[in-house]
């Protein structure tokens, strides 16, 4: 069985995931850690909880999700796993976040590709990988049907969607997205979004007001 663990990061708010199950291999999902006690804070939880480190991974690559990329790369040896189509977002999260007032490392290559319908696999556990662009041109969503969750990214909050304002966003595409990839799912899925709590499949189908 996975366990899901989350902190909030950085002055956007975002949510940083640790997957791990009984082996204690977990991976990392948007580590968003930006200033020093929030890096310290999520490397001395994987270090009490003794889990090893295999897998870094971005839903999608706008700048509150990547800021901790560089740190748990290095800290735990991995390379980035990311869509194909998210590379120009992480290239130019570096040259806007001055705007922020937030100042980061060029992302460090060479970078590894996820494809939808494959499976990210580690310890005992597998996610399936589904294709959800619209926040995004590569955004992704990661679902365990055995333990019967996703992790969103920010496709999908509880009684909202992802911004579409922002470039390469498009409105019609992350409503596609979400009606015909999550919506799919069981109504008892738990969704673990990029901001904010956490809801379920059939609550949103029901009460967010996008739809």
């Amino acid at each position: 069985m996975m366990k899901v663990d989350h902190f909030t990061f950085n002055p956007f708010q975002e949510n940083t995931y640790v997957l791990s199950d009984e082996s204690l291999e977990c991976i990392i999902i948007d580590p968003g850690c930006y200033n020093p006690a929030e890096k310290d804070e999520l490397f001395q939880f994987i270090q009490q909880q003794k889990l090893k480190p295999v897998r870094l991974i971005n839903t999608h690559c706008h700048i509150d999700h990547v800021l901790g990329n560089n740190f748990i790369a290095e800290a735990f040896d991995l390379q980035l796993e990311l869509h194909l189509l998210e590379i120009p977002l992480l290239r130019a999260a570096a040259e806007y976040g001055p705007q922020f007032d937030i100042y980061l490392e060029p992302v460090k290559e060479p970078l590894l590709m996820i494809k939808e319908n494959t499976e990210i696999v580690f310890g005992k556990s597998k996610l399936q990988v589904l294709h959800t662009p619209g926040h995004s041109p590569g955004s992704l969503t990661f679902v365990s049907h055995e333990d019967r969750f996703i992790v969103s990214g920010d496709v999908l909050f509880r009684q909202g969607i992802g911004r579409t304002d922002l470039p390469g966003g498009n409105y019609n595409t992350l409503i596609k997205s979400i009606d015909e990839k999550l919506f799919t799912l069981p109504d008892d899925y738990k969704v673990y979004s990029g901001h904010g709590p956490a809801t379920t499949i059939g609550f949103e189908k029901k009460n967010n007001p996008f739809f």
